[in-house]
């Protein structure tokens, strides 16, 4: 084993957290309707991957999950 397995979605729940975001900040940009909506959407993935990540000793997972769980939180402001 490489020391980077992973048994759950750690890998991949990262590249769609990256990518919700990008998606939001691309919706604030264009002053969309749904930005909210989007906001919350956000939210919810970066949990999802802060969960995730927080399960592995890694040193870049827990920063990982810090983040997102920071990102989840500006995400709710948003949408409030």
């Amino acid at each position: 084993m490489s020391g980077q397995d992973s048994k759950n979605d750690c890998p991949k729940c990262c590249v769609e957290c990256m990518d919700a975001c990008d998606i939001l900040i691309k919706k604030i940009a264009s002053n969309s309707t749904y930005v909210k909506q989007y906001a919350l959407l956000c939210a919810e993935i970066c949990e999802y991957c802060a969960d995730h990540c927080e399960a592995h000793d890694h040193e870049h997972c827990k920063n990982c999950a810090a983040s997102c769980k920071a990102c989840a939180e500006e995400c709710k402001k948003i949408a409030a």
